[in-house]
């Protein structure tokens, strides 16, 4: 029997958390966080291990959700509750979440496919624009 995508999820996030952000396999390598978000509909708290790249003191993910033609539910969820927290390495970080429009989205977009080109190639898999996200560090963090 296949591994949801929840169990594989806690598998990233378990091995995120015993390796102080460090994940192996087909992540090694790549710069994972963990998201903590809420439903949009169910107000469950989720967790989700997320790539990104660093914006001076900002983070930057993007909701490629492999190509599929809909957008990963942790987008959703963080435009119905912007305000959150992230686990980068060992630390917790409040932060608010805001998509990136226009030329800053373009921007960001292309310095992540730049470093990831399986991510330019997942943007030809669809019809839809792959939003751009950014998390802000919240004063308080």
């Amino acid at each position: 029997m296949a591994e949801t995508p929840g169990e594989y999820n806690a598998k990233i996030i378990a091995e995120f958390h015993a390796s102080e952000g460090r994940v192996g396999g087909p992540w090694e390598g790549i710069p994972l966080l963990l998201l903590h978000h809420t439903g949009a509909k169910s107000a469950t708290a989720r967790v989700n291990p997320v790539a990104y790249i660093r914006d001076d003191s900002r983070y930057f993910i993007w909701a490629a959700n492999g190509g599929a033609p809909q957008h990963p539910a942790w987008y959703h969820n963080l435009k119905a509750h912007p305000v959150t927290r992230i686990e980068v390495g060992n630390e917790t970080v409040g932060v608010v979440a805001e998509e990136m429009t226009g030329a800053e989205r373009d921007r960001l977009f292309a310095r992540a496919a730049d470093r990831y080109p399986q991510l330019a190639d997942a943007a030809l898999k669809t019809d839809r624009v792959f939003p751009i996200v950014v998390l802000k560090p919240t004063p308080a963090s």
